[in-house]
């Protein structure tokens, strides 16, 4: 949620952008309606119950959200309007009750006075009296269908399939294999030894699998024989498949194995054809394999313990030539989305399995998982996983890179001198050793921080002499500094075709602007070179900079949204 105070520092951008543009998942902005008190307080109802089930919000009404320029734009509210009579109508039209609270916020503009509503989160699904409903989802209020209903149940652990409990002996169903496995992984963790030495009924009493001496899901997946699985739990299966080409394979192997066992088995199938690489540090050989095994487990941990058991379909683990795919059935929960999901609050589909596994220390209750797939590819200097999620699927996929050994070998000197570089120093400096350049935007986005954070993690940098900075205000932007970047580029090619890439788009516009200027056309506007380009709006004042100061016939443009730059010798052209 957002205070006053966020609030009022968010309104100057009125004046550049509409208020739908500053929308997220926690903040929204309405026009009051001042002809008809009646429907202004249904429009209040209707976002309260939208807010309270995407988790809680803000919003901030007496603003118009699609009109630019803050004068236009922030109407306010009559100050008639009273806040007892405002909360007493959310009270009782909404089903369960929401006591929303609201805040005064007073403003030069239109009525002077902006009213903020903060839905605090509580516990879904909400509806008004009449049964209706919406969803925050992003920046909308989606309608709360009997499909969304579900998943609120699951966020919310009113539903917790693997909790269930199955038919049938537990001495019958379970597996000794499953059971060895499964205290040997969580051996290798470090799980506690007085966990481990129980008998195996007291373990799964002491993991809460079993239920008045009944085996539950989780405690099947985890420790249950193959046909018990087969036959009490149809929607888990996992497929594992060598894939030649995007339509074809080569190799395929089916199991409905315990989890321990799938796990172990599945590392064996990948590894076959996930290649060692060897570097040299002194006297100490280390050995890097294309898909690190931490981020390998990790990302089929995930798929094996969020998978949605209730759907049919397998665990689907896709060995590319050139990557790697690992999809699960069941969209993501609770707000997760890829682009916020290396730092979002950790939700579980399956809460007693997660339960479980965490207590024995194979997976992290903290979202820590995430993460340490994202570092153990970024240390070996190659590319994060991509996460993607298709209708009610989620899909990681690991792209086959070999070992970057300088960047590997910088990480491991930076954290002997105790300058450990985490997940957002690590997407940075990858990015740059891509690209020309970064604004403060693009690590935002890359590093899934907001803008003032990731402006904290930049300027660290720069502190710790790993990036330099140029440009001011808006235009600041990042580059890696000289030394590092010669460190880290193993052949030095990367600079040189990115010098070729700048130059070429030097010669590329003027070639444009000649042309233009022999045909008597109009000149070409930043817009129009960004499209050329593809840089951003401050890359290309700087290109066009310095492509002025090498060419002294190019014209500088005026103001305005219609200034262009002009080539205005060319009659001189020969």
């Amino acid at each position: 949620m957002k205070t006053p105070q966020q609030i009022e520092q968010l309104l100057p951008e009125l004046d550049q952008r509409v208020a739908d543009e500053l929308e997220d998942q926690d903040l929204d902005f309405k026009q009051w309606d001042g002809k008809s008190m009646d429907k202004a307080v249904q429009l209040l109802i209707r976002m309260a119950v939208c807010m309270a089930n995407g988790g809680g919000g803000t919003v901030v009404f007496g603003v118009a959200d699609t009109v630019k320029g803050r004068s236009q734009a922030v109407l306010g509210v009559p100050l008639e309007v009273d806040v007892n009579r405002l909360k007493k109508a959310v009270y009782d039209q909404t089903d369960p009750k929401i006591m929303p609270v609201f805040e005064e916020l007073r403003v030069p503009e239109g009525t002077g006075r902006l009213l903020i509503m903060q839905i605090h989160p509580g516990m879904p699904p909400y509806t008004d009296t009449s049964g209706r409903g919406t969803v925050r989802i992003g920046k909308e209020c989606r309608p709360l269908t009997g499909t969304l209903r579900r998943k609120i149940a699951v966020e919310t652990g009113e539903t917790d399939f693997t909790a269930e409990t199955v038919p049938g002996a537990t001495r019958d169903l379970l597996s000794p294999s499953a059971l060895e496995k499964l205290r040997n992984q969580a051996r290798k963790e470090r799980a506690p030894d007085d966990l481990l030495r129980l008998s195996d009924h007291e373990l799964l009493a002491a993991l809460e699998l079993l239920k008045h001496g009944a085996l539950t899901r989780a405690g099947l997946l985890l420790a249950g024989k193959e046909e018990a699985l087969q036959n009490l739990m149809q929607g888990y299966v996992w497929t594992w498949l060598r894939m030649e080409s995007d339509t074809h394979y080569s190799n395929r192997v089916d199991s409905r194995s315990a989890l321990p066992i799938a796990l172990e088995r599945l590392e064996e199938l990948i590894n076959a054809d996930n290649p060692i690489t060897t570097l040299e540090h002194g006297l100490f050989h280390f050995e890097y394999r294309v898909y690190p095994e931490i981020a390998l487990r990790e990302a089929l941990l995930n798929a094996l313990c969020h998978a949605d058991y209730r759907l049919s379909g397998p665990i689907m683990v896709k060995q590319f030539p050139d990557r790697l795919e690992i999809s699960n059935n069941g969209g993501f929960i609770a707000g997760i989305t890829p682009e916020n999901i290396l730092h979002h609050q950790p939700a579980a589909r399956n809460p007693l399995l997660v339960e479980a596994l965490a207590r024995l220390r194979l997976v992290n209750r903290s979202n820590l998982g995430v993460s340490r797939m994202f570092e153990a590819l970024l240390i070996e200097g190659k590319e994060p996983p991509t996460i993607r999620e298709i209708g009610e699927s989620v899909t990681v996929t690991f792209l086959h890179r070999n070992l970057s050994g300088s960047f590997r070998l910088f990480v491991a000197e930076e954290s002997q001198a105790g300058r450990l570089l985490g997940v957002d120093r690590l997407l940075i400096l990858q990015y740059l050793l891509k690209h020309f350049e970064m604004d403060t935007a693009t690590a935002a986005r890359i590093c899934q921080r907001s803008e003032e954070q990731a402006r904290g993690v930049l300027a660290d940098m720069e502190h710790l002499h790993y990036l330099e900075r140029g440009g001011s205000g808006k235009g600041t932007y990042w580059t890696l500094s000289p030394e590092l970047h010669s460190r880290l580029q193993e052949s030095g090619t990367l600079e040189h075709s990115r010098r070729i890439n700048w130059d070429a788009a030097k010669t590329r516009v003027l070639s444009i602007l000649m042309d233009r200027a022999q045909r008597g056309d109009a000149g070409l506007s930043n817009r129009e070179i960004r499209q050329i380009t593809h840089y951003s709006r401050y890359q290309v004042i700087r290109l066009m900079k310095e492509l002025m100061r090498e060419n002294s016939a190019i014209q500088p443009p005026g103001r305005g949204k219609h200034a262009v730059y002009i080539y205005k010798h060319a009659n001189r052209m020969d």
